[in-house]
């Protein structure tokens, strides 16, 4: 059976952890930031997990993260 290929698009967003589950970063990071409080940007800085409902597809999409 051929390899198959890991969508390079979710490869770029997510990346799994050690236990397997799926890490991501927030969205609403990139402009419109003069209305938006420091602690708000500050948030948006940290990753955080993939809820479990949509954990299942990003990882059919990286067979081999």
């Amino acid at each position: 059976m051929p390899k198959m290929k890991t969508h390079r698009g979710a490869a770029k967003r997510f990346k799994l952890t050690k236990k397997g589950k799926v890490k991501r970063n927030k969205a609403f990071k990139s402009h419109i930031l003069t209305k938006k409080t420091s602690k708000r940007k500050r948030n948006l800085r940290k990753a955080t997990l993939l809820t479990s409902a949509d954990q299942h597809r990003i990882k059919v999409l990286l067979p081999y993260a």
